[in-house]
């Protein structure tokens, strides 16, 4: 029998090789996560309308919500205050809806400078957020170091078999 020795182009070629599967795994999450994110626009873009600015959101809201408040009826009112007091909340929501439509008509750009200003206040929050948990995360964990250290001077400050039972020592000198 012999045994063939691996040429020095073989050996750099495995090497080569090796190099890649080290970052297999994150090119394969990266892959993942690239076609999750077509997907999801893919689905976004097939079954629901494009977002469109936030003032139209907003009227959207309005209109939904009007919507919903005009076609509840109220079991507590009963039958005779019922009709009564859904003439009252459709006059109530058409005042709202005239109330809030010359403003968004106005100043649209308003809208879209609150929608952004509320994506960094919750930005802001959430890295507020993540710091205290970062801090109490430490916090236990020295606690527990702490914990650890006390339990270890205690175990070093015990009688070393003088007595009759596991008390400290206590020097009376």
């Amino acid at each position: 029998m012999s045994e063939e020795r691996p040429t020095p182009d073989a050996a750099q070629e495995e090497a080569v090789d090796e190099v890649p599967h080290a970052t297999d795994a994150d090119a394969w999450a990266t892959a993942c996560a690239e076609d999750l994110a077509a997907e999801r626009a893919r689905r976004r873009a097939q079954h629901s309308p494009p977002p469109g600015s936030a003032a139209e959101e907003l009227r959207r809201l309005v209109d939904t919500v009007a919507d919903k408040l005009s076609s509840i009826q109220s079991p507590l009112l009963g039958a005779v205050a019922g009709p009564a007091a859904q003439q009252v909340v459709r006059q109530v929501v058409q005042q709202a809806k005239a109330a809030v439509e010359p403003v968004i008509e106005r100043n649209p750009d308003v809208f879209d400078h609150l929608a952004a200003a509320g994506g960094e206040l919750l930005a802001a929050y959430r890295s507020a957020v993540q710091a205290q948990e970062r801090r109490w995360t430490a916090r236990a964990k020295d606690l527990q170091d702490d914990l650890k250290n006390d339990l270890k001077d205690l175990h070093d400050r015990r009688d070393g078999g003088e007595g009759t039972g596991p008390g400290e020592r206590i020097d009376l000198d």
